[in-house]
């Protein structure tokens, strides 16, 4: 990300008699768009098939009005809300030479009327007086998400789909310990090498299980065979690319040396070192305080008055970091037992109160993050962490 961007506001200049102006709302298969062009009194209103070329077509076709109109633009800008679209289309604009913000769906402030009136319509007005207000450098209109490559997108990918292998390969455990659960076996493991040998299970009653139970069980077996193999391909497929950096572009050369120095943390493992380095670490967020607010880390103040109190975790950034982090402090105790971050949470929990050990958990695991962070920028390696040797 460059130094110079800043989520909150424009840094650039910003002259709305030379500007195009345009929010589009996006759906499955249709797009809202909405313009403020140059010497134009209407502000057109126009929908499109979802398709880039048409939208692109429209804003010649609103910029030559304009200029038709005696007023030179100079400027094209577009902006639409994060969603299921993801970035595509804002790189494919850029490569245009059109100006392209995704606008993060959360920092729009709406109507807090129990029933609002909701159409595409006025979602587009709803952006555009946002767009507006970021454009003019005016802050807490609306944020912006940094618009990643497609190599940073595609490198998040394996780690992101190895976590979504490892809930489904759960989800089938705890169905087919549900499953035997019906028939009184309470205390069979799943997860076991040699658990698909269903012929030596026998109910409370002491009879074979059923045999439509046995072929379902069977079923779920292979899917949970198949999950496995997938996650350790992914895993195999991890480890030859950091081997192989020599070999790699420069700039997964510098996430590859991140994960690999993060790992030698003690009690910081591939996946987790992984996860960090590609989802938070490589973002090139300019302080702590950023840090700890993408990850979801912070409180959320309610001061009203004489009223002073915390309503607890935000939970408004990455959700994986934030879960990852919280189990990744909780290992750092273990492992970590002479660090002064460790020594640091035992003394703020020495009443042994559980409640206690819950809310400084989550401290611990902002401080962690933090110490990581520095040590992947400054190498400042946090006081008292063991090191694996390189």
């Amino acid at each position: 990300m460059s130094q110079s961007f800043d989520a909150t506001r424009s840094l650039a200049a910003f002259d709305q008699d030379t500007t195009l102006i345009v929010v589009v709302e996006m759906s499955q298969s249709k797009w809202l768009v909405a313009a403020i062009v140059p010497s134009l009194e209407r502000r057109p209103l126009k929908k499109l098939d979802a398709d880039p070329e048409a939208l692109l077509k429209l804003l010649h076709r609103w910029r030559n009005e304009a200029e038709l109109s005696g007023q030179l633009i100079n400027r094209i800008t577009v902006a639409y809300e994060a969603g299921r679209d993801g970035f595509w289309l804002a790189r494919w604009l850029q490569e245009r030479a059109v100006e392209a913000h995704v606008i993060h769906p959360s920092s729009v402030a709406v109507s807090r009327e129990h029933r609002r009136a909701k159409t595409d319509r006025l979602d587009t007005e709803l952006l555009m007086r946002a767009f507006l207000g970021w454009l003019r450098g005016e802050k807490r209109h609306c944020s912006m998400a940094v618009i990643p490559t497609v190599d940073e997108e595609d490198a998040r990918r394996p780690n992101r789909e190895r976590d979504s292998l490892v809930r489904e390969r759960t989800r089938i455990m705890n169905r087919i310990k549900s499953i035997l659960a019906r028939f009184g076996i309470r205390t069979f493991k799943p997860s076991l090498r040699n658990a698909n040998q269903l012929e030596a299970l026998s109910t409370a009653e002491g009879t074979l299980l059923p045999e439509n139970t046995r072929a379902e069980l069977r079923r779920n077996f292979a899917r949970m065979q198949l999950l496995r193999d997938q996650i350790r391909e992914i895993e195999h497929e991890r480890l030859r690319r950091l081997a192989a950096v020599p070999t790699a572009p420069a700039a997964e050369q510098r996430g590859h040396a991140m994960v690999r120095l993060l790992a030698r943390v003690i009690g910081v493992g591939v996946e987790t070192a992984d996860m960090l380095g590609h989802e938070i670490l490589s973002r090139g967020l300019r302080d702590r305080r950023a840090i700890a607010r993408y990850a979801g880390l912070t409180g959320a103040p309610d001061e009203s008055g004489k009223r002073r109190r915390e309503k607890g975790l935000a939970r408004a950034g990455n959700a994986r970091v934030r879960y990852g982090m919280i189990l990744l402090a909780w290992r750092f105790l273990q492992y970590q037992k002479d660090s002064a971050l460790a020594q640091w949470f035992t003394a703020r929990t020495a009443d042994g109160r559980g409640s206690t050990r819950k809310t400084m958990i989550v401290a611990l695991a902002r401080k962690l993050l933090i110490a990581l962070w520095r040590l992947v920028t400054t190498g400042e390696i946090p006081t008292g962490v063991v090191l694996r040797a390189a």
